[in-house]
Formats: C-alpha cells, structure tokens, sequence
C-alpha cells in the first residue's frame, strides 16, 4: 500500500479557492500498475462517491477497482477520507497540495483537471462553473470590474 498526495498549481488571476465543484466530481487519472509497470494508454475515471467491492477483500471496498490489461492483477485505490480536500489558493503558482490517495497495488501518474470546478473572486463573487476541459477558463468578475482567469494548470504525485 502507498498513500499519494496530489498536489496542483495554476495561474490563478483575480480569483482565489480553486476546488472541484461537487463531491461527485469525477477526477481522471493516468494510472500504472505496481507489478508489471504497464501503464494504462487512457486517463480512468475516479469519483470519491462511487464504491466498489475488492475481490477476496472480504468485504473490502474502494473508489477505484482495475484489472490491469497486461499482467490480469487486481489493484485498487480509495479517497482518505481523514484529508479534506484543499481549495488551491497559492498566489506564486507554487504547488499545493489538494487530495490523499491510498492506493494498493498501483500508482497514479498523471491527472487531467477537465470537469467543472469552482473558485471565487477577490470580492466574494462566487464563480461556481469553472470549466477546465480546455486547459483554462477565463469570464469577467462585474463586481470588482476585473477579468479572472485560472491557466497553466500543473499537477504532481508524491508520497505521502
């Protein structure tokens, strides 16, 4: 088993608290298998409310249940539940950290930030669409009179 910490970062402008949208957000993952190092050619789709049993875990469940295509072994991976999730507000464009992963068995290497997430102006103003299937998104903030804008979007795995 190896804990996973998934950190972001992003040029944020005029706005702050970078977070997915909801608690089914479906996060997309590159992931690789721990015993034959084969790495899936698709992203996979994991979401912190879906649950799944594990075969022979006696009972055991997780987020994320995959057979790798090469060597036919069962890996899982499942949400800490113990680490809330991190509204990214880093004004550097420094990583930061924003999920913990436990996974068994494999390693996710990769993320792509598609979906709708949501952030908030520097006034207060909510912005509760922020589409990241592009890569960045950009929309006017009338109430400070100021565009606002989250781009560069990077991300990285370290243990944790």
């Amino acid at each position: 088993m190896v804990l996973l910490l998934l950190s972001i970062k992003a040029e944020l402008e005029n706005v702050t608290d970078l977070v997915p949208a909801s608690e089914n957000f479906e996060y997309f993952f590159q992931v690789k298998c721990n015993s034959c190092n084969e790495v899936h050619p698709k992203f996979v789709s994991v979401n912190r409310k879906e649950v799944r049993a594990v075969s022979g875990g006696k009972g055991a469940t997780a987020n994320f249940v995959w057979r790798c295509g090469l060597c036919k072994r069962e890996s899982s991976a499942k949400f800490d539940s113990s680490y809330p999730l991190q509204p990214y507000s880093a004004e550097n464009g420094q990583f930061a950290p924003l999920l913990k992963i436990e996974c068994r068995g494999l390693e996710f290497i990769g993320f792509d930030p598609s979906g709708t997430w949501k952030c908030v102006g520097m006034t207060g103003q909510p912005f509760p669409e922020v589409d990241l299937s592009e890569g960045e998104w950009n929309d006017y903030d009338e109430k400070a009179a100021l565009p606002v804008g989250v781009s560069e979007i990077g991300s990285k795995w370290t243990r944790a």
